[in-house]
């Protein structure tokens, strides 16, 4: 007997539990954000840096058993100053959630091109952060010719005369082992891009702290979905990943506790054109 996911869906309540109704590899995607230390006091209780290890793990354990084989989870986090100096939260969480099981395959910086400049005493402001990536398996599904990036305007010049050395795989000079083949590039419209994400603040959301920019889930569910393909966002939010999911055609799960916020998502989401009807059953 298959079991249909509620799919398209805003559940409100703690995602640790919801989720513990979910069959085991159901997800394709993950993408969250979830509280960062000593904040959302209100809805998550503000989560001190040295028990925030301990609070996440139970939910990332069912991240882990609900996620398919294939699937990735993206987790977007940043470390928090602390008595002047950066607490080692987030480190902390990578190495348990490797013994929880994950394989920690990348990292992705999100770095916040319209972040205005400031300054503390001892640093300046933050204008990244991390967005982690982890798979169950070594073997994941990755679309990568789905955020191919333009060349850009250096090529018309730099590819125009080519000389001896960039028509073959060229070692560097200074003997680092790195080596390129220019005209490799000759014909190319796009290319593939870094793990750097240009990618501006969430400016105009009014009735969310902590919202990041569409176009960031966006990304991530280019890169690892396909078309009906389930997204999930544990800690939704105003429902951002949900939307970013809906518009291009994959099928969607937001969970928050927080009321107010499962409403917001749920009026944004009408807002999206639906490009399809199904359900997706396990």
């Amino acid at each position: 007997m298959t079991k249909e996911l509620p799919t398209n869906t805003i559940l409100c309540g703690d995602c640790q539990k919801l989720l513990r109704d979910f069959p085991s590899d159901c997800i394709d995607l993950i993408v969250t954000s979830p509280p960062y230390v000593e904040c959302r006091k209100n809805t998550y209780g503000g989560i001190h840096p040295d028990k925030y290890v301990d609070w996440f793990l139970p939910k990332s354990e069912q991240f882990l058993r609900v996620l398919k084989p294939a699937g990735t989870f993206i987790l977007n986090i940043k470390e928090k100053v602390i008595r002047g100096q950066r607490h080692t939260y987030v480190i902390n969480l990578i190495l348990e959630m490797k013994r929880q099981g994950w394989l920690w395959t990348e990292e992705f910086i999100w770095h916040k091109k319209n972040c205005y400049p400031g300054k503390w005493p001892n640093r300046f402001r933050d204008a990244w952060e991390r967005c982690l990536q982890f798979n169950k398996k070594k073997k994941f599904k990755m679309y990568q010719e789905e955020v191919m990036i333009p060349m850009g305007d250096w090529a018309k010049t730099r590819l125009r005369k080519l000389s001896a050395t960039d028509k073959q795989r060229d070692e560097s000079k200074v003997q680092s082992g790195f080596g390129k083949n220019i005209s490799n590039w000759i014909g190319r419209d796009k290319v593939y891009p870094t793990n750097v994400l240009l990618l501006a603040t969430e400016c105009g959301n009014k009735n969310h702290s902590a919202a990041f920019p569409r176009s960031l889930p966006e990304w991530f569910i280019r890169l690892f979905t396909e078309k009906h393909d389930v997204v999930l966002d544990p800690f939704v939010g105003s429902g951002t990943t949900a939307v970013a999911a809906k518009g291009l055609e994959r099928a969607y799960i937001g969970i928050d506790n927080n009321p107010e916020y499962c409403d917001m998502a749920r009026a944004k989401l009408k807002d999206i054109a639906v490009q399809g009807s199904f359900k997706w059953k396990v």
